[in-house]
């Protein structure tokens, strides 16, 4: 069942930026749901954490990024430290002073940049289909120059009729935001859920992800039929054993 988008909120940012956002209060940790690249929190992965976390008493936090969903602006001006500002100025506007960020595909890689950035405030971390530094592995030196230059590249879609554009800021933004080279240094609990059938994020990206980590209590659950989107029904049930059982 999608977001029934009744109860938007928005918080206003100093330089005029208007972020929609869902809040539904509760115990904590506080669960923060990062949608991926063009998505938004209508999503049906968005929407089945807020359900399941207002039925359990559990404090909930969605956002549409700026230039997403019902966030006014233009997505062209999006990055990842620009949407990364607005998650960590959510955050403590709400007044969480624990959360579990749970990121989906480019949200997985702006949970791990939020939790590098809140480091007295992120409990643990739960990646779905998480890619971190897809500006780099996911483009090839053709692209990469284009994008260096300028130029913004135009993707084939197959979730939807129109192309998916990268535009060169979020591109240069990526590049200089990379993690899986070096260490993240986050100790808590991890958990990452990938679809070994996934033709966007090589399978090999959440053991890349791992092995980076500083935390020892990093699982990896990898869904041999599992495809990008992760959002069947049997799915959003791991997803949810999987944030019900963190410790």
């Amino acid at each position: 069942m999608l977001v029934r988008m009744i109860d938007i909120q928005f918080l206003a940012l100093p330089d005029g930026r208007r972020i929609a956002h869902r809040f539904s209060p509760g115990a904590g940790p506080a669960l923060v749901f990062l949608p991926g690249y063009m998505s938004d929190m209508a999503g049906g992965k968005a929407s089945a954490v807020f359900e399941w976390a207002r039925a359990n008493g559990r404090a909930c936090l969605l956002l549409d990024y700026s230039g997403c969903g019902e966030s006014p602006g233009d997505f062209a001006e999006g990055t990842l430290s620009r949407w990364r500002e607005e998650l960590v100025a959510l955050v403590e506007a709400k007044g969480l002073d624990r959360v579990v960020l749970i990121g989906s595909s480019m949200g997985g890689w702006l949970m791990l940049l939020g939790a590098l950035a809140m480091p007295d405030r992120v409990a643990a971390l739960v990646g779905i289909a998480a890619a971190p530094d897809f500006t780099d592995w996911g483009r090839g030196a053709a692209d990469k120059a284009r994008l260096a230059a300028g130029e913004t590249v135009f993707d084939p879609n197959p979730y939807g009729p129109e192309p998916t554009p990268m535009h060169p800021g979020f591109w240069a933004d990526g590049q200089a935001q990379l993690l899986l080279e070096g260490g993240i240094a986050f100790d808590g609990p991890v958990r990452l859920v990938h679809g070994q059938s996934d033709p966007d994020v090589p399978w090999e990206i959440p053991l890349r992800t791992a092995k980076a980590l500083r935390s020892a209590d990093v699982q990896v659950t990898l869904v041999k039929d599992g495809d990008h989107r992760l959002s069947r029904d049997a799915d959003i049930a791991l997803l949810l054993r999987t944030i019900a059982a963190l410790p």
